[in-house]
């Protein structure tokens, strides 16, 4: 009995790592930092629906020469920093690709130059309050990821910039609200009024 569990755990190994390759299972601990990466922007916190970013990228000198043969495309994600994760199980970050949720919004994607990229990007209207950085992914032929870089170290915690979302109020609003305050204001002064006189009037 005891050989025959063995046999079915090793099977079960087996068939679950044979399942994760065919599943093309990318894990990003396996990518190489192919790219450098730099994303400029105003100082201060970042309004969404407002505020432009600017990415620049190039291929990482370290490489060696024709390494980038296999690139095809570069793919631009917004990310969550770490201290925009932390106790938020529906940002974190995961090994597994398609598991991850550290990148959850796509910029752009374009296709793969070595040098002078550069892409500006209006933030989106419902992008949520959070603190961020870029990731760019490099991609084969395939569209599968083979490379990365990042405008923040390894860590994420250098060159982190701060977006806020839109609140759903606008000022046209708000200014019509007050505007209507006031005359429903007036409005029930001049009723009191005209109620006061016509009383007045029948005696």
């Amino acid at each position: 009995m005891a050989i025959s569990t063995r046999a079915i755990f090793v099977a079960t190994i087996v068939i679950c790592s044979f399942l994760a390759v065919c599943d093309g299972e990318i894990l990003f601990s396996t990518l190489k930092k192919a790219l450098e990466v730099k994303a400029d922007h105003k100082a201060g916190v970042l309004m969404a629906g407002e505020d432009i970013l600017t990415f620049k990228w190039s291929l990482n000198t370290t490489l060696s020469a024709g390494a980038d043969s296999g690139y095809k495309s570069v793919k631009l994600q917004l990310c969550y920093a770490p201290i925009s994760q932390k106790d938020r199980a529906w940002r974190k970050t995961e090994d597994h690709l398609k598991k991850d949720k550290t990148c959850q919004f796509k910029i752009v994607t374009v296709p793969y130059k070595s040098s002078n990229n550069n892409y500006t990007w209006t933030i989106k209207r419902d992008i949520p309050t959070a603190t961020y950085f870029v990731r760019a992914y490099v991609l084969n032929a395939n569209g599968e990821e083979i490379g990365y870089g990042q405008n923040t170290d390894d860590k994420k915690v250098d060159n982190l910039f701060s977006i806020q979302a839109i609140s759903g109020r606008h000022a046209t609003l708000d200014i019509c609200s007050i505007v209507f305050s006031v005359f429903s204001v007036v409005a029930l002064f001049a009723f009191f009024y005209m109620e006061k006189r016509k009383a007045k009037a029948g005696k």
